[in-house]
């Protein structure tokens, strides 16, 4: 536990930084609440007793400020485009490890080619997508992997039964179309590459009791990055339910609202992970509820295995490369219903 330790919490007043603040304290540490806002900071932090300090990416100073004393971050302000390099820079400095909530693939990208070897140098641990989005299907796709070495295709499907986008999911996938023009991208042959076809509509056969829905494919997301940055899987796709996507896409699809005395909305989800090595194949999968709220779990056990040495590596690293991923998802147990095929 815990044990009154102070971490940052950048981005704490949003959806999913209030989630993750909450699971903080539940779990015995001490969150210091920063972000830009000092009016959303100062009403938070008074009504949970915690402190707040005021930061900004634009003034180094002010983050350092906000990182002193504590003994790791996490960073739930996005988009995140602009905080994580910032945000990183100032843990570098701190000489503390930095988690993210990231999902933006271009964040995500730039976040290992920018830092990598940086990180690695100073022995620093740096864990980007420690989330529903990059975190929790890398980690699924790592345990169906097992003891292979290799394979030839991984696909992680996202079946959500609706999906109500938050302002900065919203805020996010706006600057990911901003950076990508028309076009998508998609990973394979051991490459990105971008396309400017519309991605394929196709069915996937979720276990029961989602069963068979239709998916838009090449739908790509984090999981994409997180799983190719260390499994040896030349192909890695990702694919999202219909009606998901069109929620998402529609500009009067509403925000999340609470559905139980925690917060978390009414959506349920479930991600299927098969990983295929010649005529072989394995599966990993998770059902949970809330793909906001699930994610507050999956950072703080992963802060929480860090600050423990519960580790595999160091450097810039996914969740499934930095911790044991059977176990880590076993963890979770609260949280999501498991269950891996081999």
């Amino acid at each position: 536990m815990g044990s009154g330790q102070k971490v940052a919490v950048f981005g704490a007043y949003g959806h999913t930084g209030r989630f993750v603040v909450a699971e903080l304290v539940e779990r015995g540490f001490a969150p210091v609440l920063s972000g830009r806002d000092t009016g959303k900071l100062e009403a938070l932090a008074s009504g949970a007793g915690l402190e707040a300090r005021t930061a900004s990416v634009d003034d180094p100073d002010s983050l350092d400020r906000a990182l002193a004393g504590a003994v790791a971050v996490i960073n739930c302000a996005g988009p995140f485009a602009a905080t994580t390099a910032p945000v990183i820079e100032a843990a570098l400095r701190a000489g503390i490890p930095y988690l993210d909530v990231a999902a933006e693939l271009e964040a995500n990208i730039d976040t290992f080619a920018h830092f990598a070897d940086r990180a690695r140098e100073a022995g620093a641990v740096i864990v980007p997508a420690m989330a529903f989005f990059g975190g929790l299907g890398d980690l699924l796709a790592t345990a169906a992997m097992g003891d292979w070495t290799k394979a030839d295709e991984a696909h992680i499907a996202y079946g959500l039964s609706s999906w109500h986008p938050t302002a900065g999911t919203r805020r996010s996938g706006a600057v990911s179309r901003e950076r990508r023009g028309e076009r998508r991208l998609r990973f394979a042959n051991g490459q990105w590459e971008y396309r400017t076809d519309a991605p394929p509509a196709l069915e996937w056969r979720f276990p029961e009791p989602t069963g068979p829905q239709p998916v838009i494919g090449e739908f790509t997301m984090a999981d994409v990055v997180t799983v190719s940055s260390h499994l040896s899987i030349p192909d890695v796709t990702t694919y999202m339910t219909v009606q998901a996507v069109r929620d998402v896409a529609s500009p009067d699809t509403p925000t999340p609202s609470a559905a139980d005395e925690n917060g978390r909305s009414g959506q349920t989800f479930v991600i299927d992970a098969v990983v295929r090595s010649g005529g072989a194949e394995r599966r990993a999968t998770a059902h949970g509820q809330d793909i906001y709220a699930v994610t507050a779990p999956l950072v703080v056990e992963a802060l929480d295995r860090v600050l423990t040495g519960r580790t595999r590596t160091v450097g810039v690293a996914a969740a499934g490369e930095m911790f044991d991923a059977p176990d880590f998802l076993r963890s979770l147990s609260p949280h999501i219903t498991l269950e891996i095929l081999p």
